[in-house]
């Protein structure tokens, strides 16, 4: 099919569609209030790493004179131009939506944000204890010349601008300026003291309330807060692979001393005030975001975690054991009488732990090979492999030293790990390595046996708790001959193989699914019946796109579930009518890849850790996996369907790039996807349960036993 640019929606702008439609959940009076602040935050936290790497870049190609169009025809000047505008409207929406329709019915419930003109004696003298104690001995103003080189500020965080009168001594008198930076401080609020409920205070109120103590003798004009977003989209050369390491810690310096390509302020600011910081930052009129109350609402998410308002957020849904699997055995033995297919958070993340943990202090375990794309801040999982090493086990672990806004962490976990003994590979060079396996090779009495471990998500025991995801465990001798060919192939200097079941990017994956895609069209042609569903958590890759555009124009009914970007136009008459595409946005994070196929009868279901972008079919290292055990294949066909039950927080999305809300007829129940998994994971545990106690088990008599 020809490529047109009609027939692609732009990729930054349905990101930004996206970000509407976690916003819309904080506008959501059916949400809990802190729950609605929690949506909120995320909103402004998505922001950010937006304009970090995604405006940083069309910033990069428009400063560098790129005028080539993306597959939608638009420009980097006309998709900055559009992002603005965009960004500008959201903005307004997230302050309107703090300001009148949360802040108001929290301080209602005793929850309140105090202004600094309504401070009680008693919080005042509180607040000035702090401001002496805590805050003016800590925080160092730097005085600004017109003349002199603005100073580093650090990214994301916040900053005051002080306008002080001009010094009447000077031959020239002009306005004076002092910047004051907050660094990386986690000390954003001030508790103040209350008969009931919870208030609090911004640190910049306190420290604008208080400004004269820094500047003794002179008289402020404005005290202002402030935020800059630094571009930190910066390239990499990793063709030296030794130096890895080393040019991943060179990237993070150069990371923090990006150009500036947002600055955000209080909307109170004056014309001079302005003009000082667009001069010192070279910022333009038109990536500067006037903010009509507190700045940086990402810090708001510590405020959702505050004991004692439990009415105010949602009612808890604590992961559940899965009862597929037995907490009185081994994970080795759990695996070896059946595959297993868990969907997380719903069902608990500790049995992938447990089969790590269990694996090191195995004498039986010979190896085990596991790639950490993200983990958590206090891993188990990486001290159970520094564990593993240091019981002479062979470790190998793949840290993926590229992992956005991971660098940092990665790199201390690598440098951890290869100091206990573990063999360390820093992925591959000019690719991410973004798949989600484990290896464990074990002897036992009838020989060698492997233990497997795919996922969509990654090895975090922490996001596992909010992301949705798959995980499968299998000793399938098929699928452990491809991972130890999978691994080899990624670590040494092995040909990319072909494997027996797996698919792997860049080499094969995409290959895979539409040669997948085009079997459904090809059967549908023949009179066949034909069915693709799909979840995602982004489609912008042209060629899937295009294909699945061939399979609509076929008659193939095509359902997708994609919670972020989609390029693709759907329901468009002669292009995709038959194309339905639905987003979730919910209390979990939806991360999970799954792909269905009718495939004349002979369903084929795989689970992924690839979106079909072309980044992770390109330049990524990927897996798609096959689902083929009976028991595990009709529960992630039923997880799968489950989400196009949804008519509580699904969106439709239309040939216009617009979503709309589904609005259930009179006659169907209302049905909220991960309410109905989790409902349905707690129905399954209360069942193997009451199953448990039906157990009879007689009492012997000692000869007899």
């Amino acid at each position: 099919m020809a490529s047109q640019a009609t027939n692609y929606l732009n990729r930054e702008l349905s990101w930004l569609e996206f970000n509407q439609r976690v916003l819309d959940e904080a506008h959501d009076p059916s949400n809990p209030l802190l729950e609605r602040l929690k949506f909120l935050a995320i909103t402004s936290s998505n922001l950010d790493e937006f304009f970090m790497v995604r405006v940083g870049g069309l910033h990069l190609l428009q400063t560098g004179g790129n005028t080539k169009s993306d597959p939608s025809g638009m420009t980097p000047r006309e998709t900055l131009d559009a992002i603005s505008l965009r960004v500008h409207q959201m903005m307004v929406e997230q302050y309107q939506c703090l300001l009148t329709e949360i802040e108001p019915p929290l301080a209602a419930a005793g929850y309140q944000r105090v202004n600094p003109q309504d401070l009680a004696d008693s919080q005042r003298r509180i607040v000035e204890h702090v401001f002496k104690d805590e805050i003016y001995p800590v925080l160092t103003p730097m005085a600004v010349t017109r003349e002199m080189d603005f100073p580093y500020l650090m990214n994301h965080t916040l900053n005051i601008v002080v306008r002080l009168a001009p010094d009447e001594k000077s031959k020239k008198p002009q306005d004076r300026f002092a910047i004051i930076p907050f660094g990386r401080t986690e000390f954003r609020f001030i508790t103040l003291p209350s008969e009931g409920g919870y208030q609090y205070l911004p640190m910049e109120d306190a420290v604008c309330l208080f400004i004269e103590q820094y500047f003794q003798g002179e008289h402020v004009l404005e005290c202002i807060p402030f935020r800059v977003t630094k571009n930190a989209d910066v390239s990499l050369h990793d063709e030296f692979a030794s130096d890895l390491l080393h040019q991943m810690e060179d990237m993070l310096d150069q990371r923090k001393k990006g150009d500036c390509i947002r600055l955000e302020i209080a909307e109170r600011v004056s014309v001079e005030t302005l003009e000082f910081l667009e001069r010192g930052l070279g910022v333009l009129d038109e990536n500067v975001y006037r903010i009509p109350g507190p700045l940086d609402l990402t810090a708001f998410m510590r405020l959702t975690e505050i004991s004692g308002f439990d009415a105010l957020k949602s009612e808890s849904w604590p992961p559940q054991p899965a009862p597929v699997v037995n907490p009185e055995i081994k994970m080795f033995d759990n695996i070896s009488k059946q595959d297993i297919l868990l969907c997380h958070p719903y069902e608990s993340f500790e049995p992938v732990v447990r089969l790590i943990e269990e694996a090191a202090v195995d004498p039986d375990v010979l190896a085990i090979k596991q790639i950490l794309y993200r983990t958590s801040k206090h891993s188990p999982i990486v001290a159970a492999l520094i564990r593993a090493a240091e019981q002479g086990k062979h470790v190998t672990a793949i840290v993926e030293l590229k992992a956005r806004f991971d660098e940092a962490r990665n790199i201390e976990w690598a440098k951890n790990l290869e100091h206990a003994g573990v063999q360390v590979i820093y992925g591959v060079k000019g690719l991410k390595t973004h798949a989600k396996v484990c290896c464990i090779i074990r002897r036992e009495p009838q020989g060698i046996r492997r233990y497997l471990h795919f996922g969509t998500g990654n090895y975090n025991d922490a996001t596992a708790k909010i992301y949705s995801d798959i995980s499968y465990f299998t000793c399938d001798e098929v699928l452990a001959s491809d991972a130890i060919n999978f691994f080899n192939s990624i670590t040494g200097y092995s040909q990319p193989q072909k494997y027996q079941k797996l698919e792997a990017a860049p080499i094969s994956l995409r290959d895979k699914i539409l040669d997948l895609i085009h079997h459904e069209t090809e059967r549908k042609r023949q009179g066949q019946k034909a069915r693709i569903v799909a979840k995602v958590n982004s489609l912008v890759d042209p060629q899937i796109i295009d294909a699945l555009y061939e399979a609509s124009e076929a008659g193939v009914k095509v359902k997708l579930n994609i919670r972020g970007i989609c390029c693709l136009r759907p329901g468009v008459a002669k292009l995709s009518k038959n194309i339905e595409v639905v987003s979730i946005i919910d209390r979990f994070l939806e991360h999970a890849r799954i792909l269905y196929f009718y495939h004349g009868g002979d369903e084929r279901v795989f689970i992924s850790s690839a979106d079909w972008m072309p980044r992770n079919l390109d330049r990524r290292v990927e897996l798609l996996v096959p689902i083929e055990e009976e028991n595990s294949r009709r529960k992630v066909i039923k997880i799968l369907n489950t989400y196009f039950e949804d008519n509580a927080k699904a969106r439709v999305l239309n040939g216009e790039g617009v979503y709309e809300r589904i609005t259930p007829s009179k006659e169907k129940n209302l049905v909220r996807c991960q309410q109905v998994l989790y409902d349905e994971t707690v129905a399954a545990v209360k069942q193997a349960e009451k199953v448990g106690r039906t157990v009879f088990e007689p009492h012997m008599a000692p000869e007899e036993r």
